[in-house]
């Protein structure tokens, strides 16, 4: 395989890696960091030469590692007690895609896995055995019991508070969003940071305030977009809605990160429109 298909075949599979590594993490945003890091460790594997039978239950083995990793170091795994008597068919996609990221993290990362990979994205139960490292049978036992206890969470109910958010990123994001939707993007310009960072996801990255101009030059020339404060996973963000489609939810979003007055990260989800699949996303104003 060429190096050109490889990538071809990374841009084909990374919505589906998302969904896995969303899952596994409890966030969607978390998720796209574990899987460009994911990414990042199989375009170095493939430069080093490793040799590739199956490319997509090896791109999901070193995404299922990239995200224990990262819950190992967040210390976020939850164990949740069991019974061997439980129903344990499989759960419909529409019903599995409702339920929240938050309620799969309380799933043991075995059993959290197993249902994502089965139910979730119709892998066999010997390709999970592959992807997690562990026997068809553990796989199995996992999956059952996966699936009754994540049954059993989904009908508990869900606390649905609104995000907190301190006055002062309340005011700051309020003000990065009244000044997409005035169209003074000088004024944006004048507070960004020397090293400011732009992640436009699944896209390009780039780093210094000169660097950068020509992303606020293209949202001028766009007129469809429409802003909105709100908050995704609890974060501040400026929620950005497509006038020429449905407005019930927002097309993609932007994550905003500063230092006092000025901001030094921007995260641009516009070409990562995948991310927004079951977000857990809130319009404030």
């Amino acid at each position: 395989m060429s190096t050109d298909e490889f990538e071809d075949r990374l841009r084909a599979l990374r919505p589906r890696l998302h969904r896995y590594c969303a899952r596994m993490t409890g966030s969607a945003v978390n998720g796209e960091d574990v899987l460009q890091d994911a990414l990042v460790k199989a375009l170095h594997a493939r430069a080093q030469g490793a040799e590739v039978d199956n490319l997509e239950g090896w791109l999901f083995r070193i995404a299922h590692n990239a995200s224990l990793d990262f819950l190992r170091d967040r210390s976020r795994k939850t164990v949740v007690a069991l019974t061997e008597d439980m129903e344990a068919a499989p759960i419909p996609e529409a019903d599995i895609v409702a339920i929240s990221f938050q309620t799969f993290l309380r799933l043991p990362e075995l059993q959290r896995c197993a249902v994502i990979l089965k139910d979730v994205l119709g892998h066999s139960v010997e390709e999970i055995g592959g992807i997690a490292e562990c026997s068809p049978a553990a796989a199995k036992s996992a999956l059952q019991r996966g699936r009754a206890a994540l049954r059993q969470l989904a009908q508990e109910p869900e606390d649905l508070r609104l995000p907190l958010i301190s006055d002062p990123d309340r005011r700051k994001i309020t003000a990065y969003v009244d000044l997409f939707r005035s169209g003074d993007f000088d004024a944006i310009r004048a507070m960004l940071a020397d090293d400011v960072k732009l992640d436009l996801v699944n896209r390009l990255r780039l780093e210094g305030r000169d660097k950068i101009g020509i992303y606020f030059t293209r949202y001028a020339e766009e007129t469809r977009w429409r802003f909105a404060l709100g908050a995704i996973e609890g974060q501040p963000a400026m929620l950005v809605f497509d006038s020429t489609g449905p407005m019930d939810r927002p097309a993609h979003f932007v994550l905003v990160g500063w230092s006092e007055n000025r901001i030094i990260e921007i995260r641009d989800f516009l070409f990562a429109s995948y991310v927004l699949e079951a977000v857990d996303w809130v319009r404030l104003g």
